[in-house]
């Protein structure tokens, strides 16, 4: 499988993801790296239902979600975490990324705001400052539209 993107999206499949990022992407996979959603198979159909006929949905746990997805294939696949640690876990595993892009992580208590639909707390920061000092480029946008936004300095890695 061709890794086309990593993003973390506390929403994973949603309008923006549909209609802004798999065509953009031209993905022909959408894999949902999340221990939660994968045992969830009410919000798994749900996301199904979301997603164009012609793009396929893998759930899969964190555990062995690297492999998975480095297995030999010719999908394009755009890969979803809910969070930070998720999206670290992948590369720890041996998944090898360019960038990861930091799509949403809205408010909860304990979370401070760093961008407009960014909110995080120390666990994420550190997740995210593990993930830049992997070498890989961290971009904070909504849309593949939109600005690309370097989160390093806001997370003071370098």
């Amino acid at each position: 499988m061709a890794i086309a993107l990593v993003r973390i999206d506390d929403r994973l499949v949603h309008g923006q993801v549909v209609e802004g990022w798999v065509p953009y992407l031209r993905a022909d996979l959408v894999a949902v790296v999340s221990d939660a959603a994968a045992a969830d198979p009410v919000q798994l159909a749900l996301m199904k239902m979301a997603l164009p006929a012609e793009v396929g949905l893998l759930a899969l746990g964190v555990s062995g979600a690297a492999r998975a997805l480095t297995g030999a294939s010719s999908r394009r696949v755009l890969a979803l975490t809910p969070g930070p640690a998720e999206a670290l876990a992948l590369l720890e595993q041996g998944l090898s990324v360019e960038r990861v892009n930091v799509g949403g992580l809205h408010y909860t208590a304990g979370k401070v705001q760093l961008g407009r639909a960014l909110f995080l707390d120390e666990a994420d920061k550190s997740a995210l400052r593990a993930i830049v000092a992997r070498g890989v480029r961290l971009e904070g946008r909504a849309l593949p539209t939109d600005p690309e936004e370097d989160l390093r300095a806001a997370l003071g890695a370098r």
